[in-house]
This record gives structure tokens, sequence and C-alpha cells, in this order.
């Protein structure tokens, strides 16, 4: 095995938001562990769909409506034209790309299958909704109650969870695809074909996620616009619960399949490295790349009980990562938050500076408690912002992870070896360069 260029990894995925940059962390609000999205430049650059306003579609009828009502109208119109560009797009992916690789066997299909997962079932899926909700559109385009078709249509999504527990890999085999001169031919064209509207095909395959995320925001802003003594009020708000029950689980699920794809691809250079903690893993909390104060870059994955570090290498052409010297259980890891100017690239030397005559920035450390059981690692963020996210992520999954053990622990005799919340603190230094890590 040897190393391969280490660049940012795309992460994980909020999941009613973007995931960041370059490390994605799980919360219950979040679409997979992928980190929130920022804006991609396919994105900006992206053709936009013209789109009209129901009161521009339907000029008569506002006349005789109060402004909020407008508001309803215009809202229950938004969920109407997303679901008919919806279906517009998941068709136009299988025609434009699925067949055509296929047809001219640039991927193989079975490639293919685990790429676009169960994406030729969801078109049908979301015309019946579409189809649900013009019926109830009268003559003058206003709709009275749409709460009763959403809360008969909702149960309907259970079916995403096979396709957002796909997507962690899905992702990996086409970026893994993409290394073949015929495939990246192939995307280029039609990233530059009008059809594509300069979007890039994975923009098209998660349209589906962004898509399930929104129904809870849609729903909330016609609930918001009901009058409480509006039929449609009880209904609206049952919706609401059942689209946020139904998100949390597939949420959840994806999760734990994202955690499990992760957890196969860590490789192990000793028996002694092999920590239960990662193999009884449901959780990956967050991950991404970082670098040490050698600047060697690493990638490290925050399991719910045990921090491991890694080196991302490929494996007959596939990318493994090899974990690097001792998983830390979050039971027994130190967390410090290091000062700017306190590490120097290439050392530990307090109040030290680099080459270029400034501050090293964005480092923290990470160590065991017992520095007898390994080294302690030195490492830097991108940026301030990325480094307290880091520092935030790991910090709260120390607390819930003694939380968790704190009640068998308060039963047994400790003798003051419980321990204690202020060992959170990230302003520690003792013996803080022991065991340094380089």
């Amino acid at each position: 095995m040897e190393d391969t260029e280490s660049g940012e990894i795309t992460l994980l995925t909020n999941t009613s938001h973007s995931l960041q940059r370059s490390i994605g962390c799980y919360n219950d609000n979040r679409l997979f562990s992928f980190s929130p999205r920022t804006r991609s430049r396919d994105s900006a650059l992206a053709k936009k769909r013209s789109s009209k306003l129901w009161s521009e579609t339907y000029d008569g009828a506002r006349e005789e409506l109060s402004a909020r009502e407008i508001k309803r109208q215009e809202v229950i119109f938004e969920l109407m034209q997303g679901e008919h560009m919806l279906i517009e797009d998941l068709n136009l992916v299988r025609k434009n790309y699925y067949e055509p690789m296929l047809k001219l066997a640039i991927m193989s299909e079975e490639e293919l299958e685990q790429i676009f997962g169960i994406l030729d079932t969801l078109p049908s899926l979301h015309q019946d909704l579409l189809g649900r909700l013009l019926k109830l559109r009268c003559e003058d385009g206003t709709v009275d109650q749409v709460g009763p078709a959403m809360l008969e249509w909702l149960p309907c999504l259970q079916s995403y969870k096979t396709y957002c527990c796909n997507q962690v890999s899905a992702k990996a085999l086409l970026d893994h695809k993409r290394r073949s001169q015929a495939v990246h031919n192939f995307l280029q064209l039609c990233q530059e074909s009008a059809f594509s509207r300069k979007l890039d095909v994975w923009s098209f395959l998660d349209l589906p996620r962004s898509r399930l995320v929104k129904y809870p925001l849609l729903l909330k802003e016609i609930l918001k616009n009901t009058m409480m003594d509006h039929p449609d009020h009880g209904p609206l708000t049952q919706a609401v619960s059942v689209i946020q029950t139904i998100i949390s689980r597939i949420n959840s699920k994806a999760g734990e399949a994202e955690c499990e794809f992760y957890k196969k691809r860590l490789s192990y250079l000793y028996e002694s490295q092999s920590e239960e903690d990662v193999s009884r893993s449901r959780i990956l909390q967050c991950h991404g790349e970082l670098k040490n104060n050698k600047g060697q870059r690493l990638h490290v994955f925050l399991f719910e009980s045990v921090l491991v570090l890694t080196r991302l290498l490929t494996h007959n052409d596939q990318p493994q990562f090899q974990v690097y010297r001792q998983p830390i259980p979050l039971l027994e890891l130190v967390l410090e938050d290091l000062p700017d100017g306190e590490v120097r690239i290439g050392g530990s030397i307090r109040g030290a500076f680099t080459a270029a005559n400034e501050r090293a920035k964005n480092f923290f450390r990470v160590s065991f408690r017992d520095r007898s059981r390994g080294q302690a690692h030195t490492l830097q963020a991108n940026d301030s912002f990325n480094k307290q996210q880091w520092v935030s992520c790991i910090r709260q999954a120390m607390v819930a992870s003694r939380e968790q053990n704190s009640a068998p622990l308060l039963g047994q005799e400790t003798s003051g070896t419980l321990i204690d919340i202020s060992d959170l603190s990230l302003n520690c230094y003792e013996d803080s360069n022991k065991m340094e890590d380089g």
C-alpha cells in the first residue's frame, strides 16, 4: 500500500442543512453525517430554472384574499412546483446518465445500480403526490386544504431510507470511477451540456435528500400562514410531526450505514490498535482531515466512544484508512485548546513562531489521561471556525460518553478516581509536551 494524495474529503452530509468543508458532525437535524455543505462552484454557476409565483400565475385570484392567505397559497404553489421540477430532474438522470453509461459500457450494470440505487422508483412516488395536490386546486388556482393529502402520502417517504443509506457508498464508488478517463470524459461532457444546467451528476443524485429535508420547512410555512380555526390547521400540525419523525428515523439509519462504511475501511497495523469501542460503534460523530504539528495529513474519526487517527491510503485501487498510533477512548481522552503561537510547525515549543514569522494557528491537542497508554497528538485545523467545530464536537462527545458511563461508576468505590467534569477544561497544559507525537 502506498500513500495517496490526501485532499479534503467531502463530508458528511446535515441533514437539513449543508455540511461543512472539512469536518462532518453528526446531529439529529442532519441527514447523514456528512458535514454541512458549502455553496459549491457548480451550484453558483448553475443556470436557474425560471419560476413564477402563484400570484403571477393566478393574478385575478388574489384580489379577494388577505395578505396571509396569499402567502399561504404561494407556499402551497411552491410545494407543487418543487414536486414537478424534482420529477423532471429524476427522469433526466436516468435518461441522460444511467441509460447512456449502461449502453456505452462506461460502467457495469452492477456499478450503476450501486451508484443510482432506487432512484428510478422515486419519480412515480412524487408523481403520486403531485397528482393528489393538483386535484385539490380550484379553478381560481387556490387550494383550501393540503394537510389531509400530505398526511396520507408522507408515509411513502419511508422508502427513502434505502436510498439515503446507500448515499455514502454510492458517492465513494462514483468518486473512484471518476478516475477512469471514459467516466471522467462522459460526466464532463454532460456537465457542459445544456440539460445539466452546469450541475455535476452528484448534484442530481443528491436531489432526493435535499427534497426530503425541505418538506418540514414548507409544511411549517404553510401552517404559519393558516388560521387556527381553519380546518387545515390540525392536519398540517400532524403532518409536520409525521415528517419530522420520518426524517429522524432515516437520519439515524443513514448515520449507522455511514459508520459501518468507514469502520470496514479501517486497517490496523497491530492487534493492539483494534479497540472494542470501534467495533461496537454505531454512530460516527464527525470526521475530516487535520494536520499534525509536522504537517502530515491525517484523517480523524470521532466515533461515539473513541477517537481514531488514520492515514488515507490506497489498497487494490480502493481508499483505505490505516489507523495511526493508538485509538483514544473518550473516557481516557484529554482535550486541550492551544492558543495561537503555542506550537511550532515541526515541534511543540511554546511561544514559537513559524518560518514566515507568523504565529502558528488553529491547533488543539488530544492525549491519553494516562500518558503511558500512548502518544499525544497536536492537530491543526484549516481555520479557526473549523478548529472550534472540532473542539466542540469532541467536547460534546466526551460529555455524552461520560454521562453514559456515569451510572455504573456511581455505584462503585471510586476512591477519588471518578472523572470530574473540570477535566474537560480546554486550557490544561500539564505534561502537555510529554510523549508528544510527531
